[in-house]
Order: C-alpha cells, then sequence, then structure tokens
C-alpha cells in the first residue's frame, strides 16, 4: 500500500513464502536463526507462552504518500476465516510530523455495512475520509489502533509501528494507490465477508482516551509509551540512556538520537548510532545504553 521498511522481521508478506523476512548482517534469515536456537533467542518462558513466534512486527513507515482508509482483522476472526492465530492489532508512535499533521481512528458514527460497502463500490474515497475521526498529532505521539478499526494516515508523517506478527489488510479504498484492491484487497475472502471483520461503531469516550500516549525526548527517565491497553499485544519503552537496566528478552531497539554504547549482561558491548535498529536477544542478558536514545520495542510478557 506504501513504502515501509520491516525491522527484525519474522512475519511474511501476506501469499508469500519469504518477501518480508529480515536478514541479518550474516545474510542469514533472522528467522531461520530464531527456529535454529529458539532458547538463546527468545528465553523459556516466551517459548512456553508462544512457541517459536517472536509476537511482533515492527516497521518504519515512509511518509510521503497518505495511507489510504482500511483496517485489519482481530484474532478472531483470522482464526476462524484464515486459520491463523493473529490478526493485526497495531500501534503507530510519531517520529516527525508536519503542522496540523492529522491520522484517523474509527468512524465519527455509527455506520452499516452495506453503507460502507456501497463506498467502496463507489470509489468514494471522499466519503470514506470524511467517515472517519481524526485526531492531530505530533512527534511524541502514540496511537493504538485496535483490530478492525478504520484508519488512514495523513502524508507527511513518520511512523514506528509495532503490530501483531501479520500482514493483513483489508482496503476499502485503492484509488491512487499502487495496489489493485479488487484483486488484493480483501485477503481473497471477498468483500462481503471481509466487511464481517470492521468495526462499524466509534470508539467510545473512553476507548479515544485509551488509545492515545505519548512519550518525552526530553524526559530523563526511561519510560513506557502506550497504555496498558497494549500490554497483551506489544510493548514499547523509550530509552533515554539513564541507568535503567532492561530485563532480558527479545527486542528490537530503534537509536533516535546519539552515538552511544549498550552495555548488555552477557559482557558484550556494540556502539551504534542514530538510524541503527539492533536485533535482540534473550541470550544477550539484561542491557542498558549509553550517551544515546531510542525506542524498544518488545512482544508482550510471557
Amino acid at each position: 500500500m506504501r513504502p515501509e521498511e520491516w525491522i527484525g522481521s519474522t512475519t511474511t508478506r501476506f501469499g508469500e513464502t519469504e518477501n518480508g523476512l529480515s536478514k541479518l548482517p550474516s545474510g542469514k534469515l533472522l528467522k531461520d536463526e530464531i527456529n535454529s536456537d529458539p532458547t538463546s533467542w527468545l528465553g523459556q518462558k516466551h517459548l512456553e507462552k508462544f512457541g517459536t513466534s517472536t509476537e511482533v512486527l515492527v516497521k518504519l513507515l515512509d511518509p510521503d504518500q497518505r495511507l489510504p482508509v482500511h483496517y485489519h482483522p482481530d484474532q478472531k476472526f483470522a482464526k476462524e476465516k484464515l486459520q491463523l492465530n493473529h490478526g493485526k492489532t497495531e500501534a503507530w508512535i510519531v517520529l516527525d510530523a508536519p503542522a496540523g499533521a492529522r491520522v484517523g481512528v474509527g468512524f465519527k458514527e455509527s455506520m452499516k455495512k452495506n453503507q460502507v460497502a456501497q463506498l467502496v463500490r463507489d470509489h468514494d474515497s471522499t466519503g470514506l475520509l470524511n467517515s472517519l475521526e481524526f485526531k492531530n498529532v505530533r512527534a511524541g505521539d502514540a496511537v493504538f489502533v485496535p483490530a478492525g478499526v478504520p484508519h488512514a494516515i495523513e502524508a507527511g508523517i513518520f511512523v514506528l509501528e509495532l503490530q501483531e506478527p501479520t500482514d493483513l489488510s483489508i482496503l476499502l479504498e485503492w484509488d491512487g494507490f499502487a495496489v489493485d484492491g479488487d484483486k488484493d484487497g480483501h485477503l481473497n475472502l471477498g468483500f462481503d465477508t471481509a466487511l464481517d471483520a470492521l468495526l462499524l461503531e466509534p470508539l467510545s469516550q473512553e476507548q479515544q482516551l485509551q488509545i492515545v500516549s505519548r512519550f518525552e525526548q526530553n524526559e530523563a527517565a526511561s519510560h513506557q509509551i502506550f497504555k496498558s491497553v497494549a500490554d497483551n499485544f506489544f510493548r514499547a519503552d523509550y530509552l533515554t540512556g539513564d541507568s535503567k537496566k532492561i530485563e532480558p528478552g527479545f527486542g528490537l531497539f530503534l537509536v533516535l538520537t546519539g552515538d552511544g554504547v549498550m552495555n548488555f549482561g552477557n559482557g558484550e558491548k556494540l556502539g551504534v548510532s542514530t538510524g541503527d535498529a539492533v536485533v535482540i536477544p534473550y541470550a544477550a542478558g539484561d542491557f542498558s545504553i549509553e550517551n544515546c536514545a531510542g525506542i524498544l520495542s518488545r512482544p508482550p510478557k510471557a
């Protein structure tokens, strides 16, 4: 749907066998390395609860083009209709955004399935965009997007995205985007079935408050980014380079600022610079960072 970079991915694109999988500097696939030594990569508790799935997919989304209105199925729908263990609940962490930037999350008013189906058939992008509840966002904001909720991101917003480890998207519009929605926009289910995964009601006021949070780059102490609503799906922390030690576990660290060092409990040290992405195995032990700051993305607690 738009240019994006998958970071530390063991997930394939929908319908593909290898496309989407990340390679390590050695040239080997991360998925193969994890499968060959899952305890070292993920830890025993993780394996007992989740198996060899990393339970998280992390992406950087290119800001040059608007994200089309679309949504993702939840775990129940994915299991019943696609025989998959995960849906695609996701969250966005805004790394950069122009003044007045907006994201659309959920319908403004209750919709009926046939209303949405007509908008899709008519290729009515204006009608779909007007149906969404838009929020202003700025760098540091985070937005949790439950599965089933229709959403869109305006152009110019640079986002780090965490999600369940699937590539399941259902499009409500596609004109002007590099995708054939009639063919690829409904997960091979047909739109009549795919629309059953769409949340037709607007989010409640309480839900609206729960899905929005932020991280502060000027805070001295490392801190959690999402509210507890995300805990069953993934975790993210903004690490400031303070003395905080992170417990052992699989994770992905994106360096946002600084040229620093990661100090691991197994005695290893790793120099990092702004823009680096580091895949962290359980066997590295606990760790801390110095002279840099960034975002640590992790699976839910085992």
